[in-house]
């Protein structure tokens, strides 16, 4: 059975650091790529960053966004992480890992069925 632990989430300041990590279990990092989306209250669920099963990595917010986000794995620890620089306030989400079984990424949400829970992000001072 595949399952995903999203953790690390917390209240943060704007222009602070988070690391979220993402524990899977049931297969292992390099079967599927993994995706980190986001959802703030009453938006949909989008897409931030993706690796793959060989390791490319993919990131999908505005380009001015990108280098505050970076996505990383351990294969040994079997755990995706996202982190986070300079946090602003509308980073603010439940942010979820997911996978779809398959290698390569996508920016689609339709085409991950497999969630966690989700851990909640607030950037707030």
């Amino acid at each position: 059975q595949l399952q995903l632990v999203e953790s690390g989430g917390d209240l943060v300041q704007p222009g602070g650091s988070l690391k979220l990590s993402c524990a899977v279990s049931g297969f292992t990092v390099e079967d599927y790529a993994i995706a980190w989306f986001r959802q703030a209250p009453g938006k949909e669920r989008d897409p931030v960053a993706c690796i793959s099963s060989v390791g490319d990595t993919m990131k999908y917010l505005y380009s001015y966004d990108r280098p505050r986000f970076t996505i990383s794995r351990d294969n040994v620890k079997n755990t995706v992480y996202l982190e986070m620089t300079d946090a602003k306030p509308e980073d603010s989400a439940v942010y979820f890992c997911g996978t779809g079984q398959r290698k390569w990424c996508s920016s689609s949400r339709w085409t991950y069925n497999d969630w966690g829970q989700g851990t909640q992000v607030t950037v707030s001072s």
